[in-house]
């Protein structure tokens, strides 16, 4: 027998397998593993490991916890393979909620029942401070970096499934987008023209750009006399230190057309720039951050997002952030019948269909806007129609063929529908 199982308590049981023999030895080798739950549970897991042993893929499971595992993987591979901003974000998710809650569980024990009370209590208390639980979205962020985590577990063998991926997570309740209208921009625009943060925002506003986009931009990525910039770094803020980043993906890595108004605006604002720059006596630069300081520093990422929230409220708006300037840069390109395509190239999104889903509350008004236009194409070709018709009550011959509507005057020829 390769494999039995045995019942040691009330839910608890314990699987051996033969492993074989020992090469130096040749004294036989056995591998016993206890497992929580029901029978079902342990023939399960001990069918995983016989199907192992067969395959010649059996690796002797490895005595290490879950938060062991999800320590070495954040050093070892996601600070290698993500940007420091992503490497942080898991690290934090890891040490603040994963291993407080679960991370004692040795790997190979690990099952979907602890990973679904670990959601469930999460829901419930899960917050740091102890006052109230995660939202459904944060839960969901949790679980996509367990199972990501637990899919590399895999594939270095030490364990033989992705329980993560027998579970499914609490469905995120899609955020509120805010976006400003005209009446509101005119107050914003009035309120931050008297601060040093007005350019960024006119342009923010124009263009669509994230704020590390626009923190990351220099004079050399802008053309004024084509008037297009092109993004090609990102600026972070981490542990108080500003560090220039590649964009995050060849989709964000883009060169986008300027409006001629942000043209003149920036040309304006560059001149400014230099007549203060020379006053100080520093010659410019095409290096210069386009946003930063004469002393060669980028403008605070931090200091930004306070600064914003500040000239919002003294503009009596409320629930607005600075990333909201792109969601209103892109809702009004699309309620201007841009095409959606533009919208998507423009804001540095992978797909048409990613930048329909996020902005589906300006679609229902590009569906109006579309159904009227088409009601007006009808309604004028079936007017022409009936025209036509008219005239040859009156003595004319209609024939409609192939498209075309023709009385017997030769020279009157119209379409009857657009080509």
């Amino acid at each position: 027998m390769k494999g039995y199982i045995r019942q040691r308590s009330k839910g608890s049981w314990e699987i051996t397998i033969d492993t074989g023999r020992d090469p130096s030895t040749g004294k036989r080798r056995r591998h016993s593993e206890t497992v929580k739950g029901a029978k079902k549970d342990a023939e399960r897991r001990l069918a995983e490991l016989l199907v192992s042993i067969e395959r010649g893929s059996y690796i002797k499971p490895k005595k290490i916890t879950l938060g062991e595992w999800l320590e070495d993987w954040c050093q070892s591979y996601a600070k290698t393979h993500c940007s420091p901003r992503t490497a942080e974000g898991y690290e934090s998710i890891i040490r603040n909620h994963i291993i407080p809650s679960i991370g004692s569980v040795r790997l190979i024990e690990l099952h979907p029942q602890h990973i679904q009370a670990f959601y469930a209590g999460s829901m419930s208390h899960g917050r740091i401070n102890g006052k109230g639980g995660l939202s459904g979205r944060t839960v969901s962020h949790i679980h996509r970096v367990l199972s990501e985590a637990l899919s590399h577990a895999v594939k270095q063998g030490l364990i033989f499934r992705n329980v993560a991926e027998l579970i499914d997570p609490p469905r995120a309740k899609r955020a509120k987008m805010n976006t400003l209208t005209l009446e509101e921009i005119y107050k914003l625009f009035s309120v931050a023209r008297n601060t040093p943060y007005y350019p960024i925002i006119y342009t923010a506003l124009h263009t669509g750009l994230r704020q590390a986009e626009l923190l990351g931009l220099m004079w050399r990525d802008v053309d004024l006399d084509l008037a297009s910039l092109s993004v090609i770094q990102t600026l972070y803020k981490r542990r108080g230190i500003c560090h220039l980043r590649e964009p995050k993906s060849e989709h964000s890595r883009r060169r986008i057309a300027l409006q001629p108004s942000l043209a003149v605006f920036l040309r304006e604002y560059r001149a400014e720039r230099e007549t203060q720059w020379l006053l100080l006596g520093k010659l410019p630069k095409e290096n210069d951050f386009v946003f930063g300081s004469p002393d060669d520093k980028p403008m605070d990422p931090g200091t930004l997002t306070h600064a914003f929230a500040k000239i919002a409220r003294k503009a009596n708006i409320f629930h607005i952030r600075f990333h909201d300037l792109r969601h209103t840069h892109a809702s009004l390109m699309l309620m201007s019948g841009i095409h959606p395509k533009i919208v998507q190239e423009r804001l540095g999104h992978a797909s048409v269909a990613f930048t329909l889903d996020v902005y589906s509350h300006s679609v229902p008004d590009l569906q109006d806007a579309a159904a009227k236009r088409l009601d007006e194409i009808l309604q004028t070709k079936l007017k022409q129609i009936d025209d036509v018709g008219k005239m040859s009550a009156s003595g004319g011959e209609t024939d409609i063929a192939n498209g075309q509507i023709r009385t017997d005057d030769r020279r009157f020829t119209k379409p009857l529908l657009y080509p």
